[in-house]
């Protein structure tokens, strides 16, 4: 176990620093606080499955192609090409603004998929992979409202302070009761987001699709054919998943 714990924190180094995700030995040694060849062992290990890659000039270590694989695999699982993305860019076109899909994943969300549209020249950026705290954002609070109590309580007992939960599970209720989330400035100044919960088949919450927008001079009229696109495209994509209202 030791060695798969070893072998993690050399994909988070990798995966999370900032030069172009290239690095040395030395620097992943340091980041890890091990010695150099238990880091080479490692390396060289993880080249062999594909998991880590070398520049063969520079010597710098990135991650490998292997990851990208396992990745098409799973995206291909959340019915993403014949399902869900369709409907995303047609949301896309119809409110041109970028849209959104994540997936819970214990005390965090993960940003899966993104189409931005081209004919907008202000677009909120949020990274394909980026993980967010499942207390934050429009989509987070979709799917926190969506979930069995007894999954978000345990979530909001991990996330908000103390004091603050009785106040953050009344917003829950409200989120829940409207059937949309709503965030204003909590990721980004200046921007806000609209999201509805996705189920699938089994009745059981898989997902949130959002709407991202710079909310500077935004009309209430707009607001609400935001809130109410996203919500409308949410029951289409969880209908087309075989879930009934």
């Amino acid at each position: 176990m030791q060695t798969i714990d070893r072998a993690m924190e050399i994909i988070e180094i990798i995966s999370g620093s900032e030069a172009a995700k290239w690095l040395s030995i030395t620097d992943i040694s340091k980041e890890c606080d091990l010695p150099v060849s238990t880091i080479h062992r490692l390396l060289n290990s993880m080249k062999e499955h594909g998991l880590i890659q070398q520049d063969p000039d520079s010597k710098l270590y990135t991650l490998g192609n292997k990851w990208l694989e396992y990745g098409l695999q799973l995206y291909d699982s959340f019915d993403f090409v014949g399902q869900i993305r369709p409907e995303m860019e047609r949301l896309m076109n119809e409110v041109g603004e970028s849209v959104y899909y994540n997936k819970p994943f214990g005390l965090e969300s993960l940003v899966v998929e993104r189409i931005d549209c081209p004919t907008n020249p202000i677009r909120i950026y949020d990274q394909l992979g980026n993980r967010i705290p499942m207390h934050i954002g429009a989509a987070n609070k979709a799917m926190l409202a969506f979930l069995p109590h007894a999954e978000s309580q345990n979530i909001v007992g991990e996330l908000v302070a103390v004091e603050e939960q009785d106040a953050f599970f009344e917003r829950l209720q409200a989120v829940k009761l409207q059937g949309y989330g709503i965030s204003h400035g909590e990721k980004t100044k200046g921007t806000s987001a609209v999201a509805a919960p996705i189920f699938n088949q089994m009745n059981e919450l898989i997902g949130a699709i959002s709407i991202g927008y710079v909310n500077f001079q935004v009309s209430e009229e707009r607001e609400k054919l935001l809130i109410d696109r996203v919500v409308e495209y949410g029951r289409r994509i969880s209908v087309k998943l075989g879930y009934r209202y």
